[in-house]
């Protein structure tokens, strides 16, 4: 266990509090994974504990919390919840949805409003127990998610729970309790009232933990793709929807792979492969309707970006290299020694190159073409100009002949010198 929240356990004992470590990492020590960051809850209130601890800050307005640092580690420090309004005016519901909860309580208190029973179980360090308030340790025995408290309230008072349940059982390879895996279809669409910023927040969560394949497979599953990805929902749905399907599939894949080998990943090439059969779908409509390629491919990203931001908002910073990958496609079919090189030269050659990669899942054509991209990224640029010279010659030999460059005339009564 993290020595850091120990430290931060032992002071609010000495200093007369409870305190307990909470939530994920003891879910996570008893299924032997380990936590990436540890959670306490006392009955200290937040200023008490910034009295305690110098490195502290105190964050958050929704929900009122302590941050106890300790070089890069952050120990977050939150007061037991009640259960229920004392009318303080501490706590703010907007129709269903609780947007504000200050009102504190005592440890059963905090253990009920709590979201699943496996993230409610709390760890003393005075005996070394476990305490359980809600089942929550026969539910990793059985390895399922399951709400505390009703569902449908649940899930109405903050919708973003049905994505954390998918996420949840994705990363942990639980199944979602019947009860509450039931209502999430019929809610799905609660999320259209989720932020778009903390929506895209949730999809770094899903996506880009390691567990992006299995967090896709949950969302369609429980009916979420629509309301989540609406525009690759839609794209999914028609012709070639088995390839696009094992596309994404594959790019998630290999993203997962990434993270566990500790390579970087970055969220443009992720959404550059949810968003390409939408991409797809807005290009083929731009060209029947008679648009020149450049144009059309320009418009096709703009429309998928704008569409998809509604519901999940996409940084510009991101937005730019998406589409700087999906625009790179068709320079790797142009094999002219100048555009050879200035695209090699490209900064987002290689995640273009990627993307290509992945593409020939779908698309077995593409195999001379990334096989020639391949070999180029390791030959030395006199090598790949001979080649590309050889290569030429072939094409030419075997097609129409080179036109013969016109010579211009010298004007009339100049001399050689002129």
């Amino acid at each position: 266990m993290s020595s850091n929240a120990l430290r931060v356990l032992y002071r609010l004992k000495e200093a007369g509090y409870e305190a307990y470590v909470v939530g994920g990492a003891v879910r996570d020590l008893l299924i032997d994974c380990e936590p990436k960051d540890y959670d306490v809850a006392t009955n200290a209130t937040p200023e008490e504990v910034k009295q305690l601890f110098r490195n502290c800050r105190l964050i958050g307005r929704r929900f009122r919390l302590a941050h106890v640092h300790y070089g890069p580690e952050i120990i977050e420090v939150a007061t037991f919840r009640a259960s229920s309004d004392d009318g303080s005016g501490e706590r703010e519901l907007e129709g269903d949805r609780l947007v504000r909860d200050n009102v504190y309580g005592c440890i059963e208190d905090d253990a009920v409003r709590r979201d699943f029973t496996v993230n409610a179980l709390y760890y003393a360090i005075e005996d070394f127990s476990i305490r359980d308030f809600v089942g929550g340790f026969a539910d990793i025995e059985r390895r399922q998610l399951r709400l505390i408290g009703d569902p449908h309230s649940r899930y109405r008072e903050d919708p973003v729970r049905m994505l954390r349940a998918v996420r949840l059982a994705a990363k942990l390879g639980f199944e979602i309790e019947p009860g509450s895996a039931a209502p999430i279809p019929e809610l799905a669409h609660l999320l259209q009232e989720a932020a778009p910023a903390r929506l895209f927040d949730e999809s770094l969560k899903l996506f880009m933990a390691g567990h992006g394949e299995a967090s896709f497979l949950g969302l369609e599953r429980h009916g979420l793709l629509p309301e989540f990805l609406p525009e690759t929902a839609r794209a999914m749905s028609g012709e070639g929807a088995e390839a696009k399907r094992a596309f994404i599939r594959q790019g998630l894949a290999n993203t997962d792979a990434r993270v566990r080998e500790d390579r970087p990943v970055t969220p443009a090439f992720l959404f550059a492969v949810l968003l390409w059969p939408a991409f797809q779908r807005e290009l083929g409509i731009l060209l029947e309707q008679g648009y020149e390629l450049a144009v059309a491919q320009q418009r096709a990203a703009d429309r998928t970006m704008l569409h998809q931001a509604k519901r999940v908002a996409l940084p510009r910073r991101f937005t730019l290299q998406m589409e700087e990958i999906w625009l790179l496609q068709p320079r790797f079919e142009q094999r002219q020694r100048k555009r050879v090189f200035r695209l090699l030269a490209h900064p987002r050659f290689r995640a273009a190159f990627d993307f290509m990669e992945l593409r020939e899942i779908g698309e077995p054509d593409l195999a001379e073409q990334v096989a020639f991209w391949r070999d180029a990224q390791t030959l030395a640029p006199e090598q790949l100009s001979e080649r590309l010279v050889t290569t030429g010659a072939r094409e030419v030999a075997a097609g129409a002949p080179r036109k013969r460059r016109r010579r211009r005339r010298k004007p009339a009564g100049s001399d050689a010198a002129g």
